[in-house]
């Protein structure tokens, strides 16, 4: 039985993400029946995996890719993979896949519904797991998949997904009887997208709450009616009535906001924690009390409604409108940084963690010495 010699992985510390460290193994290159070996060619690296590092435990993200250590853990990221060892009827060597993979360079899959369109991976550990997150999509077949735009699917196709959730579940609540949207960590990929898809409707004006560094930047992509930074929160009309979104997490921005606004704030939800040195509760406050919005139970209650194939067809026309401003020639809201090698990865994913990479740049790495 011969093993493959590159295998290795990125484990993070549970306690502090910023903490990481490199492990390696053999890996048996001769799959058993029923599994599909994958090398993993490249996958994205933004706050939203911060986000799943610092949900870890609440939201299960750690089960998807057990580390080897339960003090230790596997940020789950997405990418592109290619089938080097298949032994599953359905799925050829050298066909490649997008969906959910851990920081490594290999991974094991064990298809289950294989059909024209990918397969669902029915390793038992993952049976539990939201369905979202176990889907791999045929590249071949992929009415979504562009060759050249592998990056920026890699980069905001799930937080774009995530996007257009949060923009149709409030829709889909006419916006809790709101005439504004307050958005904090404006600059984040999965803020200006949902910003985007608000900007698409004439009866809500959208606010962006961003860091005095981040202010041009969130300024330039047109989607908010008003940018202000966090210490101008005090400005927002409190009579104005809102809905806030909360990207970053920090405990004291959503402070600010819950006692300007108070009685005028209709519904506070919880997307993520891009700011996570800065999370925690803050007891009661003014307003109606946070909320996890968790995308995958919009995705269940929209797929019972409207079938899931009319969902994606949704997603992917809302998806091209977006790539418009995305990839413009001048000034495009998103600069591709590509990222080869253990090493310059790890410095990459410090970056991202310490929350000091640009807003406009979308790292895309491969532990490998050459991305695909």
């Amino acid at each position: 039985m011969s093993t493959h010699p590159l295998q290795c992985s990125i484990e993070f510390s549970k306690k502090n993400p910023a903490v990481m460290r490199q492990m390696g193994a053999a890996i048996d290159d001769t799959p058993e029946i029923g599994e599909v070996l994958l090398s993993i060619d490249c996958f994205a690296f933004t706050a939203n995996n911060v986000t799943y590092a610092m949900f870890g435990d609440t939201m299960h993200y750690w089960q998807f890719f057990p580390a080897t250590d339960p003090a230790w853990g596997v940020i789950p990221v997405w990418g592109f993979a290619t089938v080097v060892a298949s032994a599953v009827e359905g799925i050829a060597v050298g066909e490649r896949f997008y969906g959910y993979l851990p920081t490594a360079t290999h991974l094991i899959v064990q298809p289950d519904r294989v059909n024209a369109g990918g397969f669902v991976d029915g390793a038992d550990h993952r049976a539990t797991l939201p369905a979202v997150y176990n889907q791999y999509s045929r590249c071949s077949t992929d009415p979504g998949y562009h060759p050249k735009r592998e990056a920026e699917q890699a980069i905001l196709r799930p937080l774009f997904f995530t996007s257009f959730l949060i923009d149709d579940f409030l829709e889909d609540n006419a916006f809790f009887g709101a005439e504004r949207v307050i958005l904090s960590s404006a600059s984040s990929k999965t803020a200006y997208g949902t910003a985007f898809c608000l900007s698409q409707r004439k009866d809500v004006e959208v606010i962006g709450l961003t860091s005095p560094k981040n202010l041009d930047f969130v300024s330039s992509l047109g989607c908010y009616h008003q940018v202000l930074t966090y210490d101008e929160i005090s400005a927002l009309p409190p009579t104005v009535s809102s809905v806030y979104v909360d990207f970053s997490g920090n405990v004291d921005v959503r402070s600010a906001v819950h006692i300007q606004i108070a009685d005028g704030l209709k519904y506070s939800a919880s997307i993520g924690g891009t700011d996570w040195q800065h999370l925690g509760k803050v007891g009661d406050l003014p307003g109606p009390r946070p909320t996890l919005f968790f995308a995958p139970s919009q995705i269940k209650k929209r797929s019972g409604e409207w079938g899931s194939a009319a969902l994606l067809n949704k997603l992917a026309a809302a998806w091209q409108l977006f790539m418009v401003p995305v990839t413009r020639a001048d000034q495009p809201w998103l600069q591709i940084v590509r990222v080869n090698g253990v090493e310059a990865s790890l410095a990459a994913m410090a970056e991202v963690i310490a929350g000091k990479a640009r807003p406009e740049e979308g790292h895309v790495l491969s532990l490998t010495a050459v991305g695909h």
